[in-house]
C-alpha cells in the first residue's frame, strides 16, 4: 500500500507541533525570560521567534486546507506570550486532527495556488505542493524556532526536535 497524502502530512505536522509545545515548557522550566525569547531573532533580517511559530502554524493548517479543498481557520498573528503561542499550536493541532483522511484522497492531484503579498506565487499539483513547498516551509520555520531557543540558552538537542519518536527502541 502506498503512503497517502494524509499520512504524509497531518501526522507529520501534528507530531512536530506537539514537540514545539513542549519546547515552551522546557524554556519556562529553565527560567528563561519569555519576552526576550518571543522577540528574539537569529539575524536582524529574520522574523522573531513569535513569527516563526505563527508561520509554522499557518503552514500546517494551510496545507491541510489546500490539500482537502477546505478553508483553514483564521488566526490573527497577535500572540505575544508563550501561553498564547502554545494555544495557537493547539488550535492548529485540533484543526488538523478534525480533518477526515478521506478528504485528502484527491489531494495529490488537486490544484494548489499560493499567492504572496507581493503578487508573486506558485501553481502546483497537491503532491508537488506538499513535497516541494508545504513540508520544507513548515520545517524551515520549526527549525528557526528551535535554533532561536538554542541561541537563547534553552538546553535542547535533537531528542527535543524528534521527541515524537520517544525513546530509542533498539
Amino acid at each position: 500500500m502506498s503512503l497517502s497524502v494524509y499520512e504524509s502530512s497531518v501526522p507529520v505536522f501534528v507530531s512536530h507541533l506537539k514537540n514545539m509545545q513542549a519546547w515552551f515548557d522546557k524554556a519556562l522550566a529553565e527560567g528563561k525570560d519569555e519576552k526576550t525569547i518571543v522577540e528574539a531573532r537569529l539575524a536582524p533580517d529574520m522574523f522573531p521567534f513569535s513569527r516563526q511559530i505563527q508561520i509554522a502554524s499557518d503552514a500546517a493548517k494551510g496545507a491541510g486546507a489546500r490539500l482537502t479543498g477546505g478553508e483553514a481557520p483564521s488566526m490573527p498573528d497577535t500572540e505575544t506570550t508563550f501561553a498564547e503561542l502554545k494555544a495557537r499550536l493547539q488550535k492548529t493541532i485540533d484543526y488538523l486532527e478534525s480533518l477526515d483522511p478521506k478528504a485528502f484522497e484527491d489531494g495529490a492531484d488537486r490544484e494548489v495556488i499560493i499567492k504572496f503579498p507581493n503578487g508573486q506565487g506558485y501553481r502546483f499539483d497537491g503532491r508537488t505542493y506538499l513535497q516541494g513547498f508545504a513540508l520544507p516551509n513548515f520545517f524551515f520555520h520549526v527549525t528557526a524556532a528551535y535554533a532561536i531557543l538554542r541561541n537563547n540558552g534553552v538546553a535542547m538537542g535533537k531528542p527535543d526536535f524528534l521527541a515524537h519518536l520517544g525513546m530509542p527502541n533498539l
